[in-house]
């Protein structure tokens, strides 16, 4: 297959992910934006609220990834029954994960106050945690169709429910905050419930989709608890569990990073909290490159066609250096104004710049990084990059960033720069990884 037809391939399912990745943390860019205008409180607010709740969110959306890889595999193997019975069983472990990760948040939310942070921030959080906390059931349902039609190639449709979703959010966001068609102006709880409804939205309208469209009516789709298949449970769980641990080693050293900025103090978290959203734009974009790799390389897997396979994720590596140039260069030129979109405060503003610069050069690794997780989940190989996330992040990066910034006198520099170098050495190891486990598996003729 020529580079050409391989661009074309990739493109053709990477944008509606992208689009549908971005769709999912605009929600959060979104929120910030709008709650950022009440002032550095509030904004502190959030950023702590998030911090804690997106790790295990992440981490629900990882278990759901499980279901991508072995879908793909399935129907490049011409397996249509268990295609169905792999929807039915990633329904059911996104259900249960889902009710574990809310209890979980919800006792998280009692120590809030144990983390050194200021004390009016600990109190605008923890009720607006609350409320965000029971969208996770919602958007694990959602994710669970999605990675289902998404591991058939078929990724317009989760892109479309999560614009409209996320419209929707926006909407309710102004409502809501800021007390518009006659309601109560709710403030940073307003944020809260628009979330809230609009991934309640996201689920039922993926759901009616995947359900009622003929195109998946081959695959007799049944949803019932009945004859559940503790093999097939085990190997999503497989993929699915360290694929969580790995978004949780990564996320949660930004939210490690989140709680020592809010030991600088409110302005640094407040900063912290604008260039983590912007990068988490470029970082969404990655990733849904990443998962478009993660389909081609399995679904490749699944023909035996090991060439390609190789063909493909090398393709994807190089799509994601072009868009992670981009964003570099965006957010180095551009760190004085984007700032500005968020809040009016000159010292937030100040500070987000010179953060921006650092994430503009961390953009490659970032990149990378997250395309290598991808391509490498495609082939089942997910222990080994679960360990090396946990020792870049939780031994190297969060240490150092530590150092740096209260050791070295670098404050907010000083935590990302160590979150730099975590993010580089990732980088490195996992492209080296897929290019020698492709490579062998061109030469065995087995992955």
């Amino acid at each position: 297959m020529k580079i050409k037809e391989h661009f074309s391939i990739t493109f053709h399912l990477a944008y509606p992910v992208i689009l549908s990745q971005l769709g999912q943390v605009m929600v959060g860019v979104a929120d910030s934006m709008m709650v950022g205008q009440l002032g550095a409180l509030p904004l502190a607010a959030a950023s702590l609220a998030n911090s804690i709740f997106f790790v295990l969110m992440m981490f629900g959306m990882g278990v759901s990834m499980g279901i991508t890889p072995l879908v793909s595999i399935a129907e490049g193997k011409g397996k249509s029954n268990r295609i169905g019975q792999l929807l039915r069983h990633g329904l059911w472990i996104n259900i249960f994960t889902a009710l574990i990760l809310t209890f979980i948040v919800l006792g998280l939310s009692s120590g809030l106050s144990a983390l050194d942070q200021p004390e009016d921030v600990v109190s605008a959080a923890i009720p607006y945690l609350f409320v965000i906390s029971a969208s996770l059931l919602p958007f694990m349902i959602f994710q669970a169709f999605k990675q289902f039609a998404e591991g058939l190639s078929q990724t317009r449709q989760a892109m479309y429910v999560t614009i409209f979703s996320n419209l929707v959010n926006v909407f309710l966001n102004w409502v809501l905050i800021f007390g518009k068609l006659g309601f109560p102006a709710l403030g940073l709880m307003g944020a809260g419930w628009a979330t809230l409804i609009s991934r309640i939205l996201m689920a039922i309208l993926m759901a009616v989709y995947v359900l009622g469209s003929k195109r998946y009516q081959g695959f007799q789709l049944k949803l019932g608890f009945n004859n559940i298949s503790f093999p097939m449970v085990t190997r999503i769980l497989k993929i699915g569990v360290p694929t969580g641990f790995q978004f949780i080693f990564e996320v949660s050293a930004f939210g490690s990073a989140a709680i020592m900025m809010g030991w600088i103090g409110v302005t640094a978290l407040a900063s912290h909290q604008i260039a983590i959203n912007l990068a988490s734009i470029s970082y969404m974009m990655a990733a849904g490159l990443g998962t478009a790799g993660m389909v081609r390389v399995s679904n490749q897997i699944g023909r035996n066609d090991f060439k390609t396979m190789r063909e493909a994720g090398m393709m994807v590596f190089g799509m994601v250096l072009i868009i992670m140039s981009t964003s570099a260069i965006l957010f180095i030129s551009l760190k004085n104004f984007l700032p500005t979109l968020y809040i009016d405060d000159p010292d937030v503003i100040a500070t987000s710049a010179v953060l921006l610069v650092i994430a503009g050069m961390f953009q490659l690794s970032d990149g990378v990084q997250v395309v290598g997780l991808g391509v490498l989940r495609g082939m089942e190989d997910v222990r080994f990059p679960t360990w090396l996330t946990f020792v870049a992040y939780w031994i190297i990066g969060l240490p150092l960033g530590y150092l740096l910034a209260f050791e070295l006198g670098m404050r907010e520099r000083g935590i990302w720069y160590g979150l730099l170098i975590g993010l580089s050495l990732t980088a490195i190891l996992l492209f080296y990884r897929f290019y020698k486990l492709s490579q062998k598996a061109i030469q065995q003729g087995k992955v």
